[in-house]
């Protein structure tokens, strides 16, 4: 089948959308909503059986919905409408939620329903639960409604009606934070429905901020409104009962950048007393296994963060475990250098060349850890640096539902390094590396284990995934030829040492990284720019709209 996604941006669930429906069979274009022309024309170039919406901000234009069958992913239970359904969920404490399928009318959220799902919610921020929970329903309404199309069915519901209720978009007053009014599970709340886009409102000593990332404070309180410490990047507030960690805040202005709340603050933060707080890295050991759990917001790693887990895992290294899981956040494994703290630095190439050198340390003591067998458990989304960074581990154990995106050219051409040149190559060959690398297309878990990206399948669900990886880890550590394993892998990287050193393979993708941050192009700090910054797309690109690139990605891919 023909299928075009059309969608505000190409985000976690489109992207999900796209490699499952590719793997299935189907032959998939993209088109980004910038423009009703745009979309009409990208509808008759195309000429798709079905348009998928799975994130849009505006209604499809009649001509196209009138003419061609569209199904606009809403993450909501049958009978809501509106703009702000997992927000309003999350807010008004829901036990149970869902998707519902809607075909394209006149009325938003109120056409035939195709298919739903439903869920029951868990105590979790708003894009947590729309990478996991909602983008599983979704998925499966989608392959229901189109399994209903292939047989000549039509919709399930003639309208969209059920338990669910139209809701108007969520306000900014629906979304501040009150210390001397909210105790923190209240505010919490607030902040959990407002994580990733549009943030809750907050002022700290008369400024007003955007707040995101946060999480309880156990054990503290004072004066609602007051800060009582910092942890690292993180400070803690109290609120009229109990106090929470609020990691990153922005300035509630267009086009601010969303910070570490320390480094945004200042001196307001820095001369806080530094107390015990949220973690970034925790390392524990069960039966002879180290487990180093990890967690960056968003999967951005700024020159601290590296620092910080590098060392991490120079300290687990000291203990005497044959295996070390480095077990990743289920929200996001690792998505490279931060852009937001490079485009906030006084000098963006100055930082950028800390940040990738960072990087680079981590991965090379990943590789030279000689000792023990190294696992990366990826139980969340992967980009650029951060797909590599798993690279350097002996094993790669993914869920199923993850998304890889391995590749940097998306950002200016950059080059990218992590490297990236010894391990992708060593990992699937040197033709297909520059396929993959070439295609700046997302990538699933059942692809990367045919190239060979990922060595395990780890379950969908997140308990079972963790099960499941304890389970594997026990088995492969009572191994008989455990030892030997560890002693071959030894063996071969003084092979590959001898043959040209790490060193080399780091010098040539530093010079090619130099002049992506020196150099006279500034394409990658005009694409960090707009990236980091929201600017609007002002086309799709031709790797994800084949209708506009003549299907040349799709030849190259199928050639893997």
């Amino acid at each position: 089948m023909r299928i075009l996604l059309l969608c505000h941006s190409f985000n976690s669930l489109s992207q999900r959308l796209h490699v499952d429906l590719r793997r299935a069979g189907h032959e998939v274009s993209v088109e980004l909503d910038i423009h009703d022309d745009l979309t009409r024309e990208a509808v008759a170039l195309f000429m798709p059986d079905l348009v998928i919406a799975p994130l849009l901000k505006r209604p499809i234009p009649a001509n196209v919905w009138r003419r061609t069958l569209c199904l606009i992913v809403h993450p909501g239970i049958r009978g809501d409408r509106g703009p702000s359904a997992l927000d309003w969920a999350i807010l008004e404490g829901e036990k149970a939620w869902g998707v519902t399928l809607i075909e394209a009318r006149d009325e938003m959220d109120a056409g035939p329903v195709w298919a739903w799902r439903e869920f029951p919610m868990r105590a979790a921020r708003k894009s947590s639960l729309y990478r996991h929970e909602v983008t599983e329903a979704a998925t499966a309404c989608v392959f229901e409604a189109i399994d209903r199309v292939a047989r000549g069915k039509g919709p399930v519901m003639p309208a969209n009606w059920g338990r669910g209720r139209e809701r108007p978009a969520c306000r900014k007053s629906d979304r501040i934070l009150d210390p001397t009014l909210h105790c923190a599970e209240e505010a919490l709340r607030i902040l959990d429905a407002s994580d990733g886009d549009p943030g809750a409102s907050l002022s700290i000593a008369g400024q007003a901020y955007l707040a995101f990332d946060a999480e309880p404070a156990a054990g503290l309180s004072g004066l609602p409104g007051a800060l009582l410490g910092r942890s690292r990047q993180a400070v803690a507030m109290a609120f009229r009962e109990g106090a929470l960690w609020i990691g990153h805040l922005r300035r509630p202005e267009a086009r601010s950048l969303k910070l570490p709340a320390v480094r945004l603050l200042g001196t307001e933060a820095t001369d806080l007393l530094e107390i015990a707080g949220p973690e970034p890295c925790r390392y524990h050991e069960e039966n002879g296994v180290g487990f180093l759990d990890f967690r960056f917001h968003n999967g951005a790693m700024s020159s601290e963060d590296c620092n910080t887990l590098r060392e991490a895992i120079v300290t687990a290294k000291e203990r005497a475990c044959p295996v070390l899981v480095l077990r990743g956040d289920a929200d996001c494994w690792s998505n490279g250098i931060h852009l937001g703290m490079i485009e906030h630095a006084d000098s963006a190439a100055d930082e950028s060349w800390r940040n990738i050198n960072a990087m680079n340390d981590l991965v090379r003591e990943i590789i030279e850890t000689g000792d023990r067998l190294v696992i990366a458990a990826v139980l969340g989304n992967a980009g650029a640096g951060g797909v590599f960074l798993s690279l350097a581990a002996d094993e790669v154990w993914m869920r199923d539902g993850v998304i890889l995106n391995p590749h940097y050219k998306d950002m200016g051409n950059l080059y990218g390094s992590e490297y990236w040149t010894y391990l992708l190559p060593g990992r699937i060959g040197e033709a297909p590396a520059r396929i993959v690398t070439q295609a700046r297309l997302p990538m699933g878990v059942g692809e990367a284990l045919e190239l060979g990206l990922a060595t395990r399948r780890l379950p969908s669900d997140i308990a079972a995934a963790d099960c499941e990886l304890h389970r594997a880890v026990a088995e492969l550590t009572a191994s008989p030829d455990l030892a030997g394993r560890i002693a071959a892998k030894r063996a071969r990287r003084a092979r590959d040492e001898a043959e040209k050193p790490l060193a080399a393979y780091r010098e040539e993708e530093l010079r090619r990284m130099r002049r992506n941050f020196y150099g006279f192009d500034p394409s990658y700090h005009v694409a960090r720019y707009n990236f980091i910054r929201k600017t609007p797309k002002s086309r799709t690109p031709v790797t994800l709209a084949t209708h506009r690139a003549g299907g040349e990605m799709d030849r190259r891919r199928t050639m893997l």
